[in-house]
């Protein structure tokens, strides 16, 4: 797997969240009480999924693969398309990939809707500080997509704290990231919030007695300018993610695809989830809480 040089270092975050803290904190006093879940279309043979993001999206694993393995092993059909580049925003992911997503959001199915769910999760710097690009960008996609997919269920990636959980100031991100998420599903038709940030922070405080540290190492994220979902954050994610959609526990698979370490030459392969996942039950237990 190549570990490509992010555009932003996490310094870049905190410095642009602390210019911007006071607009983007306005107006939004919605919690995930009052957040209802977007109603899918129902579909024709296979639905389908698409997730655009960056590496939040896939990294040292991927949502997409793992979102997919997950739905085989619960005998639930899943056509899964993703448009992911690394370290950009909604808008730049939508400029590199223009032709391949405009061919996408282009095509029909019998059923009236091309794309039955929808992932969307924007960049750290800009879900944490600038709102209005967030909500811009977000009404961007979903305008172009809704075009051939007008019944389409949007879930708005909830970003985790750019800091280390031992980080004095790890919840004052954490809030304020969350805070816009919400802000994004308030005004986004159809749509609800894939709390990942809550599910990665339950996960950090000991949930259902989850340790996240293995060896004084974090197990849940890794990353010099930015923090990467490892194998238990990947695992929670999916579960997640599953979970929210069709609101049940996922039969989770023995063997998943999941990274071999966090080094410019290591990869993704099948790996046992007894042996690459630290506790995998206390982490589908947070995840279906979370849902």
């Amino acid at each position: 797997m190549k570990k490509h040089f992010l555009l932003f270092g996490i310094a870049a975050v905190l410095f642009s969240a602390c210019n911007n803290k006071s607009t983007s904190t306005e107006n939004s006093t919605a919690s995930t009480e009052t957040t209802t879940h977007p109603k899918a279309p129902k579909a024709e043979g296979s639905p389908r999924i698409l997730f655009i993001g960056n590496s939040h999206t896939e990294f040292f694993v991927s949502a997409p693969v793992l979102f997919g393995e997950i739905c085989k092993a619960n005998n639930q059909p899943m056509n899964v398309d993703q448009l992911v580049t690394m370290g950009v925003s909604i808008d730049k992911i939508y400029d590199d990939h223009k032709t391949e997503a405009e061919q996408n959001f282009a095509k029909a199915d019998k059923d009236g809707n091309y794309y039955d769910y929808v992932v969307i999760q924007e960049s750290t710097p800009v879900a944490l500080a600038e709102l209005d690009k967030y909500q811009a960008n977000v009404k961007m996609i979903t305008d172009k997509i809704r075009k051939n997919s007008p019944d389409a269920a949007f879930y708005i990636y909830e970003g985790m704290s750019p800091l280390p959980i031992t980080d004095s100031e790890y919840k004052d991100y954490f809030d304020e990231i969350r805070k816009n998420a919400i802000a994004v599903v308030e005004t986004t038709k159809n749509s609800g919030l894939l709390r990942v940030g809550d599910a990665v922070n339950d996960a950090y405080n000991g949930k259902n007695d989850y340790k996240y540290l293995v060896g004084n190492k974090d197990n849940l994220r890794y990353g010099e300018n930015t923090l990467h979902l490892l194998n238990d954050g990947g695992y929670l994610q999916g579960a997640l993610l599953f979970a929210t959609i069709f609101d049940k526990k996922p039969i989770m698979p023995k063997e998943l695809t999941l990274c071999t370490g966090t080094g410019d030459n290591d990869d993704m392969k099948k790996q046992d989830v007894s042996k690459a996942i630290s506790n995998p039950k206390a982490l589908e237990e947070i995840a279906f809480s979370n849902r």
